[in-house]
């Protein structure tokens, strides 16, 4: 690889491979990981696949989980538009090979699967009749896939969804553009130790920045005592979100002058960051609203709770910005407990780059906070007894389908409250709905890798908003 840029411009496919070959050798994190293989001998989907470190953590995993791409299209529909094509219903993937099992985890608001009566907790039978949890026929699987990961509108597909109560029931599905809604179920709890807020939050969008200054106005109403922030399915976003965020939990007091998240490109760009040309400056916990459209702080001052301890649910799905959130506050030792399960392991961030028609996402940072901690590339670690520094003073608690988000009764919630009052972890009782113990097909997979885009597809830098700067 020469290092020189190879400029966008239009051309054949082997154009595009170099200009990936030559964007990658720039701005990836690892760029001296990657294998200098001849995109001769690749078409450019694959050859892109291969443009990524194979190196793991101190665990074993391997250190990029993130790498993956999409048409640009679909990516802008999902991110500035607010909107996902589908039906509206978050998976959650147990087993994707023979016997399958996916559950819901949710459905959007208004969305078709909402409107046909489809709940959390609600586990798939069958799609078109096809037995979606033993079938190892390819054209099946194929099938089973078009359906759950629609690709055009006009489809109409059945699903076989056994409830709770153990009747199955058949709906018909037709795909359409959802309106996500990133912030649910905000809510201010009766506890033993007074008021607590509650609010489900999913995803780091430009849509989600309203919905939760009116989360959080209405907790400093109420002049909650505690906060429970549910992460479980929040896979990222925008990290100037999350600054925002960790603001309205902490205030003015706790955070001024300080640093929330300071990002580190690879050793050829140690002082300007190389997609904006700006000279590289952390991120601080950013006071006001943002006008996300124009890329400016407007003059509203967001609202704030003043707390020095806040509970987390996390899960495998919490990732990216969620975690920058957990690792910004315990920078400037704010309490942070964790209710639920390890998180992703993304302390990671790229700049989605469009090309040709398709959006790249490929590491190109790594984020720290104010102590310079951001090593948690295993995801963080809930624990009664933290040792290490990805651990987190918490417990392991798994997720509940078997009710709804928000109530009182579900599980990590019920944990999260039951630790604020006694400081105890609960006993560990069989899960309600267990993964069931079979053997494992070797046949052919469902498609998964979706709703793992889905956790991650959403993250994008923005360190600092044009406009009057941060005081």
């Amino acid at each position: 690889m020469t290092g020189e840029a190879f400029t966008d411009a239009a051309g054949d496919a082997l154009d595009e491979k170099l200009w990936l070959r030559s964007w990658t050798n720039n701005t990836y994190l690892w760029y001296d990981e990657v294998d200098d293989n001849n995109p001769a001998d690749f078409s450019t989907s694959i050859y892109f696949e291969q443009l990524k470190t194979d190196f793991r953590s101190d665990a074993g995993s391997f250190k990029d989980n993130f790498h993956f791409s999409q048409s640009t299209d679909e990516y802008l529909t999902r991110t500035q538009r607010g909107q996902s094509f589908g039906y509206g219903i978050s998976w959650e993937f147990i087993q994707a090979s023979a016997p399958r099992r996916i559950i819901v985890r949710y459905t959007q608001p208004g969305s078709p699967a909402e409107n046909a009566g489809i709940e959390r907790g609600d586990e798939l039978i069958a799609i078109d009749t096809i037995d979606f949890i033993n079938t190892e026929n390819n054209d099946d699987v194929d099938t089973i896939n078009e359906a759950l990961f629609p690709s055009s509108a006009g489809q109409v597909f059945q699903f076989t969804l056994q409830k709770k109560s153990g009747v199955q029931r058949d709906y018909s599905l037709t795909p359409s553009n959802v309106e996500l809604s990133p912030v649910r179920n905000s809510t201010v709890l009766s506890t033993e130790i007074g008021s607590v807020g509650y609010v489900q939050f999913d995803s780091h969008i430009q849509s989600a920045q309203g919905p939760l200054i009116s989360a959080f106005n209405l907790f400093s109403q109420n002049n909650v005592q505690a906060l429970i922030l549910d992460l479980r399915y929040n896979g990222g976003g925008l990290l100037s979100m999350a600054s925002q965020l960790a603001f309205m939990v902490t205030g003015e007091q706790q955070t001024d002058g300080l640093i929330f998240d300071e990002l580190k490109f690879n050793d050829k760009h140690p002082t300007f960051d190389p997609v904006t040309g700006r000279r590289l400056q952390p991120t601080p916990f950013y006071n006001r609203e943002i006008d996300y459209e124009r890329n400016e702080f407007t003059s509203n001052a967001l609202p704030s709770l003043g707390l020095n301890t806040i509970y987390i649910l996390t899960s495998g799905a919490t990732c990216s910005a969620s975690e920058a959130v957990i690792n910004g506050l315990r920078g400037i030792d704010v309490e942070v407990v964790i209710i639920g399960d390890t998180t992703c392991g993304k302390p990671y961030g790229f700049y989605p780059t469009d090309n040709c028609g398709t959006t790249y996402f490929t590491i190109q940072f790594q984020g720290s906070n104010q102590k310079g901690f951001g090593e948690y590339s295993d995801g963080f670690i809930p624990t009664p007894n933290p040792i290490f520094e990805a651990d987190v003073q918490g417990c392991l608690v798994e997720d509940d389908f078997s009710h709804a988000l928000g109530s009182n009764d579900e599980r990590m919630l019920s944990a999260a409250v039951n630790h604020l009052q006694t400081g105890q972890c609960p006993v560990q009782a069989k899960a309600k709905i267990a993964v069931a113990q079979f053997p494992v097909s070797q046949g052919p997979s469902i498609q998964t890798s979706v709703s793992i885009l889905d956790a991650i597809m959403l993250e994008n830098a923005l360190n600092q908003p044009i406009g009057e700067p941060q005081k």
